[in-house]
């Protein structure tokens, strides 16, 4: 049967329209959204403020979850042995980015991956730990922030001695078993030798052993009381401050978390500012940038936080001097 040129023309504007259907179709999928694993050793009720900001500085830039972009919580609730299990199964679902302030957490994430971008919000020692081979050029999928800086040890020891003129000996809560804290301890050696003040090492790897270590203390117990930043020792914050009222020790914390429990003061890092800033990591890696190329910020920004009801409850007065710098007071 023969074909005339009309009927070859209807064919070709069917066939057309069909193709153009099927590319229109294809065209109108809906871009991939990025998911971003989320892990923190906390919970919402103790760390979400955390999450919040970090939530603020997405927003900023034009992120909202569920529309653009898919935020994976995963919540230790204090126990880190759920970490590994955590970032095992983002790595399993291939989130785009992970992000943390948990050392356990980005030390399982390395082991696992070597793809997924990785975003430290706030670690004590990068480099120090083998995360990445230099703050300026971290080289691997690792990148973000640290919350300390060379000498902040140093200042939190110094705003001691100010706040207790005659200290002498110093108490040093510290866990041996998270990376970092050893050279962290034996770091303050230099800055107690210049304040002419004896450090005493308490170690403690678990809550069972902080315990230990308090009911050791005895009529050679410090003047006061250091916290080495650790999630040991953060998750165990009532514990510490506790301790600290009942012997009327001052005590210097590392993150205004221990203040807000009760606690005398701290200086440190804003942990929600890292959050926020660890938001611009997320964006520049979504946008093409690799996190090796990416230099690791330290902070530039710290808090001076200071209880006067715990100070009044021990019996001590802090000094005009010091009070005057303090960024935050809780009266």
């Amino acid at each position: 049967m023969k074909v005339g040129s009309r009927q070859w023309s209807v064919v070709s504007i069917i066939l057309c329209a069909m193709l153009f259907a099927l590319c229109g179709s294809v065209d109108a999928q809906p871009p991939k959204v990025p998911r971003i694993g989320y892990v923190d050793a906390g919970s919402p009720a103790t760390t979400g403020h955390r999450a919040q900001a970090f939530m603020q500085g997405l927003r900023e830039r034009g992120y909202v979850d569920g529309r653009n972009i898919v935020i994976e919580y995963r919540w230790a609730d204090g126990k880190l042995d759920r970490l590994p299990g955590f970032v095992a199964d983002l790595v399993h679902i291939k989130v785009d980015i992970i992000v943390s302030s948990a050392t356990p957490a980005i030390r399982f994430a390395k082991e696992q991956t070597s793809t997924i971008p990785i975003v430290m919000a706030g670690v004590t020692d990068p480099v120090g730990v083998g995360f990445v081979a230099s703050l300026a050029r971290p080289g691997g999928n690792i990148t973000g922030l640290t919350h300390l800086s060379p000498d902040l040890t140093g200042k939190r020891l110094e705003l001691l001695k100010e706040v207790v003129p005659a200290l002498l000996r110093v108490g040093v809560l510290w866990n041996p078993n998270q990376p970092g804290q050893s050279a962290a301890f034996k770091g303050m050696q230099a800055a107690a030798e210049a304040l002419k003040v004896t450090l005493s090492s308490m170690e403690a790897r678990n809550r069972e052993e902080i315990e230990r270590v308090f009911s050791g203390v005895g009529k050679e117990r410090p003047q006061a009381l250091f916290e080495l930043p650790d999630p040991l020792t953060f998750f165990n914050r009532e514990l510490i401050v506790e301790f600290a009222a009942k012997h009327r020790l001052p005590a210097m914390y590392s993150f205004s978390e221990y203040v807000d429990a009760g606690g005398l003061m701290s200086y440190g890092t804003s942990f929600p500012h890292l959050f926020h800033r660890a938001a611009t990591y997320v964006d520049k890696i979504l946008k093409g940038a690799k996190p090796a190329d990416l230099p690791v910020e330290q902070p530039t920004k710290f808090e001076l936080i200071i209880n006067l009801k715990t100070a009044k409850q021990i019996g001590l007065t802090i000094p005009p001097n010091v009070l005057s710098r303090a960024d935050k007071v809780i009266r």
